[in-house]
């Protein structure tokens, strides 16, 4: 790794606040990676649409800021990135979906619960901008618990030659046999979604708009997380470090943060909407993915297919 790499992974590190052994998880995984997507670009003359999937706590978020910025900076490829969490429907719309679907609408995350027709439109335009075209990617707020308008949203300049996609769901598929969707795999489909209403939903929209949008990608990468009872403790664990770095922050007018952390109770229920889906796709993705990542319990990175 030279220098100027050096530099700018150090700088990333600091700003996640990750333990100075990720530079090795770079140099193994990562930069390789970006190398990787590099190569895709020039082979392919045109824009790379890159999915990145992974369970919660797996680290996409962090695995596709670092490809982001090698890309940019190192790799002379210019990248955008968006989250499928950027593009949940409004508070309004998941309202109106809990009214008159069902009430666990109302929590984003699942599939139905995202504006996949905003998704293709932000690519169609990424992929069709010209020099000096500004296009505007979304922004969902969690804090709020509501997409930005859109005059919030910031703006890609310029056509992108990669776009980074990433999201638990992403690339999906929907159970074929819907005799499947009967059992209940935990306490809130047992006891919220007895009738299966829900997960029916759930399946029919990753069977429609979703498999279309994950159509799209040229590549999809999996965080191969080594169980559901690790992305339980993962995300348990990112609740807990939310808390302490909200806890840390500065109060505006001594105001209260408005974004309430989740108990560890809360946060098992919140799993629970997105395990029958996670469970899927860790028994049958990596066999279809790709590029897997396989996320160790330390969550260090090893990169164990590439086609």
């Amino acid at each position: 790794m030279d220098q100027s790499v050096l530099e700018t992974v150090q700088a990333l590190i600091d700003q996640e606040a990750l333990p100075p052994s990720y530079v090795s998880t770079v140099e193994r995984t990562i930069l390789p990676l970006a190398e990787h997507i590099a190569e895709q670009f020039q082979q392919k003359q045109a824009a790379v649409i890159v999915g990145v999937h992974g369970a919660q706590g797996t680290g996409k978020s962090t695995l596709t800021l670092f490809l982001k910025q090698l890309l940019d900076h190192h790799f002379n490829v210019r990248t955008a990135s968006f989250s499928l969490d950027d593009i949940y429907l409004t508070k309004v719309e998941r309202e109106h979906l809990a009214q008159s679907v069902h009430p666990l609408l109302l929590t984003r995350g699942v599939p139905g619960t995202h504006d996949v027709g905003l998704g293709e439109r932000v690519l169609d335009q990424l992929l069709a901008a010209s020099a000096g075209t500004r296009v505007p990617v979304p922004v969902f707020d969690k804090a709020i618990d509501d997409r930005l308008s859109e005059d919030q949203w910031p703006g890609f300049e310029g056509p992108a030659d990669v776009v980074l996609v990433e999201g638990w769901c992403m690339g999906a598929v929907p159970v074929k046999d819907r005799r499947e969707l009967s059992a209940p795999v935990n306490a809130l489909e047992l006891s919220e979604d007895p009738d299966a209403i829900w997960r029916h939903y759930v399946n029919d929209c990753l069977d429609d708009g979703y498999r279309a949008f994950f159509e799209r990608m040229d590549t999809l990468i999996m965080l191969n997380a080594p169980s559901m009872e690790c992305v339980l403790e993962w995300r348990t664990l990112q609740e807990h470090k939310l808390a302490r770095r909200l806890g840390d922050a500065p109060k505006e007018g001594g105001s209260v943060q408005p974004l309430r952390i989740m108990t560890d109770d809360e946060v098992a229920r919140f799993v629970m909407h997105y395990e029958r889906i996670t469970r899927r796709c860790l028994a049958e993705m990596p066999s279809r993915a790709d590029i897997v990542i396989d996320v160790a319990e330390d969550h260090s990175l090893g990169l164990s297919k590439r086609e």
